[in-house]
């Protein structure tokens, strides 16, 4: 976020949000309306929307100003998060789910009910590429099974990662700013059981209806010749050694800070990155051939989302700039709906505005804008204002799942999904999902949860 800070967003015009909506517009659009450019060239197309910030930048405040917001969103933002993912992506794809599964609605229900566990201890990122082969492999004789990914995406991608700092990243910038560990655990439970309990009991329905209607086909293209198992379990070890880097990371407070032409890098961040490339290493090397092969493991899911979020991270500067600048910036609007008239946040609309924003910027920054509005003071937050900060928690992780863009696993899962050969919705296709299954949920949870 210092990125940010040092852009005086109050004196930004809205016009610096271009690049960031054309971004956005890209991906909704050009996957319809141009697919076959797409897929050869959406990392150019992110590169440019990048440059469409970056030089009209580096014209009106300067080459070392830009360079300045470049490298801190490279070194302190970006591969921070590209290495978390690339570590999660490998070391889950070395582990093979052995034998078949059959997708009937009760084995559904019950992999997205153990993915929703497994994401607060072990990610969102870690538990989706964990699961999404072994679900897709069991559902691959069954007729219509977009629904099942679709499902995948809100349950495991984003609603289960809700109750500790290890499933989401907002949750984690909150542990690293004074929020106690096991504090959203005790305060977004109801929340969060509530939310995934009809979740899974709205897809279970639909799940059967599906089933009962069309039945599987005659051939199952996953025969039954092995007894279930894993392959590649030596990648838990090191699962869990991600999830102790992240933790340490978070835990130790080191004074040792390398100053990189204005962007401090903490040893403990430093030590967390390294290990994780070390660990990504590790299990490429212990991994056999085999086992990447029946994973049908390959890198442009992971290649997509390195390159789209590049782009988002860069154009996304000025925006959080601008909202940061609280109501004397060009979004003050935004920050004035969630105060009341006495000057006391209001739960229920901080709720609102941290879940739309996550919907369709970082959720990341986006909660830690929040968390600042709001006082940014973590004691005066879990005590006299836990409403508030409970409602922003919630916000960023639960409506992350509104778009493909709000958290980086909806993508990898999408991506992956196509490459099995199942035809997932477009970009407004799977809003309409979002917005037909998601928000009246949403809706609910507000007058239940979140109003005084």
């Amino acid at each position: 976020m210092a990125m940010a800070a040092d852009v005086d967003g109050s004196k930004l015009s809205p016009l610096w949000g271009v690049p960031f909506a054309g971004i956005l517009l890209s991906i909704a659009l050009l996957p319809l309306l141009a697919p076959s450019f797409w897929h050869r060239h959406y990392g150019k197309v992110s590169a440019g929307w990048a440059l469409a910030f970056l030089l009209p930048f580096a014209a009106a405040y300067g080459a070392s100003s830009a360079g300045a917001q470049l490298l801190h969103a490279l070194l302190a933002e970006y591969l921070p998060f590209v290495i978390l993912l690339a570590a999660l992506f490998t070391v889950a794809g070395g582990i093979h789910v052995r034998g078949n599964l059959h997708g009937a609605p009760g084995l559904n229900t019950a992999i997205l009910a153990a993915g929703a566990v497994l994401a607060s201890w072990m990610g969102t990122t870690g538990a989706s590429m964990l699961l999404i082969r072994p679900l897709i492999r069991a559902n691959d004789n069954r007729v219509h099974k977009v629904h099942v990914i679709v499902f995948f995406i809100f349950i495991v991608s984003n609603v289960g990662g809700a109750l500790t700092p290890l499933g989401d990243p907002p949750l984690f910038l909150g542990f690293l700013k004074g929020v106690d560990f096991f504090w959203t655990a005790k305060h977004i439970l109801a929340e969060t059981l509530f939310l995934l309990g009809l979740l899974l009991a709205v897809f279970w329905v639909i799940d059967r209806h599906y089933y009962r209607k069309e039945g599987v086909l005659p051939i199952d293209p996953t025969p039954d010749t092995q007894a279930l198992g894993f392959d590649g379990a030596a990648n838990f070890v090191l699962l869990a050694a991600i999830v102790g880097l992240v933790l340490l990371s978070g835990l130790w407070k080191s004074p040792v800070v390398f100053d990189v032409h204005g962007t401090p890098l903490g040893l403990p961040g430093i030590v967390r990155d390294v290990g994780l490339i070390a660990i990504a290493l590790i299990s490429l090397k212990i991994t056999a051939p085999s086992v990447h092969a029946d994973n049908q493991f390959d890198w442009e899911p992971m290649r997509e989302v390195a390159k789209l979020f590049a782009g988002i991270f860069l154009t996304i500067i000025p925006v959080i700039a601008m909202l940061k600048a609280g109501i004397d910036g060009p979004f003050g609007a935004v920050v004035s709906a969630v105060t009341r008239a006495d000057g006391q946040p209001e739960p229920a609309m901080y709720f609102w505005a941290t879940g739309l924003l996550s919907s369709f910027l970082d959720n990341a920054p986006t909660y830690l804008v929040f968390f600042n509005t709001a006082g940014g003071d973590a004691q005066a937050l879990m005590t006299t204002h836990a409403a508030t900060l409970a409602a922003i928690s919630a916000g960023a992780v639960f409506m992350g799942a509104n778009t493909y863009i709000g958290n980086a696993p909806n993508l990898m899962v999408k991506a992956i999904a196509q490459s099995r050969g199942v035809r997932m919705p477009s970009f407004f296709g799977f809003m309409m999902w979002s917005g037909a299954i998601l928000m009246p949920l949403f809706i609910l949870s507000t007058f239940l949860f979140f109003r005084p």
